[in-house]
Protein backbone atom coordinates (compact mmCIF):
# COMPACT_ATOMS: atom_id res chain seq x y z
CA UNK A 1 0.00 0.00 0.00
CA UNK A 2 1.43 3.63 -0.66
CA UNK A 3 2.69 5.56 1.79
CA UNK A 4 1.71 8.88 0.67
CA UNK A 5 -2.14 10.53 0.63
CA UNK A 6 -3.87 8.67 -3.25
CA UNK A 7 -5.37 11.29 -5.21
CA UNK A 8 -8.02 9.69 -7.03
CA UNK A 9 -7.64 11.91 -10.10
CA UNK A 10 -8.08 9.61 -12.51
CA UNK A 11 -11.02 6.99 -13.14
CA UNK A 12 -10.97 3.83 -15.39
CA UNK A 13 -14.21 3.55 -16.74
CA UNK A 14 -15.64 -0.09 -18.75
CA UNK A 15 -18.61 -0.53 -19.53
CA UNK A 16 -21.16 -2.74 -21.87
CA UNK A 17 -22.73 0.39 -23.19
CA UNK A 18 -21.23 -0.03 -26.48
CA UNK A 19 -20.74 2.92 -28.55
CA UNK A 20 -23.71 3.28 -30.54
CA UNK A 21 -25.86 5.59 -27.91
CA UNK A 22 -25.62 8.29 -25.82
CA UNK A 23 -24.28 6.37 -22.76
CA UNK A 24 -20.82 6.78 -22.78
CA UNK A 25 -20.83 10.37 -23.76
CA UNK A 26 -23.54 11.42 -21.08
CA UNK A 27 -21.08 9.54 -18.22
CA UNK A 28 -18.35 11.44 -19.35
CA UNK A 29 -20.46 14.62 -19.19
CA UNK A 30 -21.81 14.28 -15.52
CA UNK A 31 -18.16 13.33 -14.40
CA UNK A 32 -16.72 16.42 -16.05
CA UNK A 33 -19.45 18.46 -14.22
CA UNK A 34 -19.30 16.94 -10.83
CA UNK A 35 -15.05 16.34 -10.77
CA UNK A 36 -13.86 18.96 -13.77
CA UNK A 37 -10.22 18.37 -12.44
CA UNK A 38 -10.45 14.29 -12.80
CA UNK A 39 -9.27 12.31 -16.19
CA UNK A 40 -11.18 9.34 -17.06
CA UNK A 41 -9.53 6.90 -19.14
CA UNK A 42 -11.80 4.54 -21.16
CA UNK A 43 -10.62 0.90 -20.95
CA UNK A 44 -13.58 -0.37 -23.29
CA UNK A 45 -17.34 -0.15 -23.80
CA UNK A 46 -17.56 -3.12 -25.50
CA UNK A 47 -17.72 -6.11 -23.09
CA UNK A 48 -21.12 -8.29 -23.84
CA UNK A 49 -24.32 -7.13 -22.67
CA UNK A 50 -24.44 -7.92 -18.48
CA UNK A 51 -21.45 -10.26 -18.78
CA UNK A 52 -20.40 -9.81 -15.82
CA UNK A 53 -17.45 -12.01 -16.07
CA UNK A 54 -16.01 -10.93 -18.72
CA UNK A 55 -16.16 -7.13 -17.19
CA UNK A 56 -14.51 -8.87 -14.07
CA UNK A 57 -11.64 -10.62 -16.69
CA UNK A 58 -10.89 -6.90 -18.61
CA UNK A 59 -10.71 -5.48 -15.26
CA UNK A 60 -8.21 -8.43 -13.94
CA UNK A 61 -6.23 -7.69 -17.03
CA UNK A 62 -5.48 -4.48 -17.19
CA UNK A 63 -5.81 -2.79 -13.44
CA UNK A 64 -1.81 -2.63 -12.86
CA UNK A 65 -1.27 -0.56 -14.92
CA UNK A 66 -3.18 2.06 -13.95
CA UNK A 67 -1.30 4.47 -11.18
CA UNK A 68 -2.06 4.47 -7.89
CA UNK A 69 -5.44 6.02 -6.48
CA UNK A 70 -7.10 5.06 -9.88
CA UNK A 71 -10.83 4.76 -9.87
CA UNK A 72 -12.26 2.03 -11.35
CA UNK A 73 -16.23 2.74 -12.39
CA UNK A 74 -17.15 -0.67 -14.23
CA UNK A 75 -20.67 -0.87 -15.56
CA UNK A 76 -21.42 -4.05 -16.43
CA UNK A 77 -25.55 -4.73 -14.98
CA UNK A 78 -27.49 -7.21 -15.66
CA UNK A 79 -30.13 -5.92 -13.38
CA UNK A 80 -30.03 -2.47 -15.14
CA UNK A 81 -33.46 -0.64 -13.71
CA UNK A 82 -33.38 -2.51 -10.66
CA UNK A 83 -33.82 -1.02 -7.15
CA UNK A 84 -30.61 -2.41 -5.59
CA UNK A 85 -27.79 0.30 -4.65
CA UNK A 86 -24.36 1.12 -5.92
CA UNK A 87 -20.98 -0.65 -4.09
CA UNK A 88 -17.65 1.05 -3.74
CA UNK A 89 -14.81 -1.07 -2.37
CA UNK A 90 -11.57 0.40 -1.24
CA UNK A 91 -9.01 -2.40 -3.02
CA UNK A 92 -5.18 -1.66 -1.88
CA UNK A 93 -4.19 1.35 -3.69
CA UNK A 94 -7.13 1.72 -5.63
CA UNK A 95 -10.99 1.82 -5.71
CA UNK A 96 -13.58 -0.07 -7.07
CA UNK A 97 -17.23 1.31 -8.22
CA UNK A 98 -20.14 -0.39 -9.96
CA UNK A 99 -23.43 -1.49 -9.96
Amino acid sequence: MSETPLRYDTISFLSDYGRADEFVGVVHSVIRTLAPAVRVIDVTHDVPAHDVRAGAQVLAACYAYFPPGTVFLAVVDPGVGSARRGLAADVGDYRLVGP
